[in-house]
């Protein structure tokens, strides 16, 4: 393989556990013609060193983290407007994305081996503000789930998320807003989350989006209704069994662009990174193509 691999490292994903990855990735991608690598320390960084990796030549960007650092690195390619392929290897707490493209989770080799030897797929993106998101985003009991998981130490992966879910239960008040898909109004909802999708998985590994195709030019958006604490339970037991669409209280819609109107501009989380919307209403569009993702050969 011709083509030069440079390699950005979250070193304090997954709690830390991105450090542990920096020598057997290097490693497993030595028969790469050329192969270069930075390390992240601070916020920026990631979408720094991909943005100079870019514009030096290279054209695989290797991103080992989690979701939020596949995310940043994946801004940063379409920032430059330069068709290189990003390349996945899991090293963070979620890792939902990699689930959703086939990408082992847990076998440094295989992952390289895929960014070596594998093929690209072109995949939408999503769009919210000025930012893009790879895997979902997400407001209401989602983001408290997402604040509340920052205060555990001793968790990581779906077990982090499942803890600080049942956590939220009793606790979040929900939010309500009006809806519009497509340039359909849908009315006025009071509801516990809503997550818009671009894939299928989320929260460390629950399959939230059965139905979005990250090739359909189409989110996925799916809407929890507010409801009491045993309705809760319900929806979340569902939602560990894949069958949460068959709540009375969740629904699900597609649509290639979505407006949504809050009381008050929201927080929200895209893959995993926590924003403060600048406006109370915010629309959501989806990138057909957008980026060339490394993912095994079919």
């Amino acid at each position: 393989m011709d083509e030069p691999v440079f390699v950005v490292f979250n070193p304090h994903s997954g709690k830390g556990r991105g450090a542990q990855f920096v020598a057997p990735v290097l490693q497993a991608l030595a028969p790469a013609k050329r192969l270069e690598h930075g390390l992240t320390r601070g916020p920026g960084d990631e979408a720094r060193l991909a943005e100079e990796a870019v514009r030096r030549g290279f054209r695989r960007i290797v991103a080992v983290g989690g979701d939020g650092t596949w995310s940043n690195v994946g801004n940063a390619i379409l920032r430059t407007g330069v068709p290189a392929k990003l390349g996945l290897v899991p090293g963070g707490t979620g890792c939902d994305l990699a689930k959703t493209l086939g990408i082992p989770p847990r076998d440094v080799g295989a992952c390289c081996r895929i960014v070596l030897e594998g093929a690209s797929r072109t995949i939408d993106v999503g769009k919210i503000e000025d930012k893009h998101f790879l895997n979902i985003a997400g407001f209401g009991y989602d983001v408290a789930v997402l604040e509340d998981s920052w205060s555990v130490g001793y968790l990581e992966g779906s077990a982090l998320y499942l803890y600080c879910a049942l956590r939220q239960l009793g606790s979040y008040r929900g939010f309500s807003l009006e809806m519009e898909a497509d340039g359909r109004a849908l009315g006025k909802s009071d509801l516990l989350m809503l997550i818009v999708a671009n894939a299928r998985i989320f929260g460390g590994g629950f399959r939230v989006a059965p139905h979005a195709d990250v090739e359909d030019g189409k989110l996925e958006a799916v809407v929890f209704g507010n409801m009491g604490f045993g309705g809760r339970v319900s929806a979340l037991v569902r939602l560990l069994r894949g069958t949460h669409l068959k709540h009375p209280r969740v629904s699900a819609e597609k649509a290639s662009r979505l407006v949504y109107r809050f009381a008050a501009p929201p927080a929200y989380e895209t893959d995993g990174e926590w924003n403060q919307a600048r406006s109370a209403e915010v629309v959501i569009e989806a990138v057909p193509r957008a980026l060339q993702v490394l993912v095994p050969a079919r």
